[in-house]
């Protein structure tokens, strides 16, 4: 069975943390592998790819107008303030926005930081 998606790109800037880095000891270690840092605010590009399901091959959902879409529902704030969200939940976040708007289509939700470490979360309709 052939399934269809389009993507869209885009990057934010943010700002976010991870409280439990600066204290759990499996991560604020001491040695090698201690990420105690990511306990304080620090800064990311944000970078987005996101693809949704389309059952024809001509503009069943047009690439430009979803990318403005997208990128609308963070316009507010040049920098965003995302507290101790994961990519995992900004990714889960959008997922569910995109559901509301456009419903019964397979979603995939690709957040990273830095276009380097991040998540990918797909929907199933």
């Amino acid at each position: 069975m052939l399934k269809r998606f389009i993507y869209v790109k885009f990057q934010k800037e943010g700002v976010h943390c991870y409280p439990a880095a600066a204290t759990d000891p499996s991560l604020a270690t001491g040695d090698w592998d201690d990420v105690s840092f990511l306990g304080n605010p620090h800064f990311h590009y944000f970078h987005f790819n996101i693809a949704i399901e389309v059952f024809e091959n001509d503009r069943d959902i047009e690439f430009i107008q979803f990318s403005r879409w997208l990128q609308r529902l963070y316009s507010e704030e040049n920098t965003l303030e995302l507290n101790s969200k994961s990519c995992e939940m900004l990714a889960e976040e959008l997922i569910d926005q995109i559901k509301q708007k456009y419903p019964g289509r397979d979603i995939k939700a690709d957040v990273s930081e830095d276009n380097i470490n991040g998540a990918y979360l797909e929907y199933k309709a």
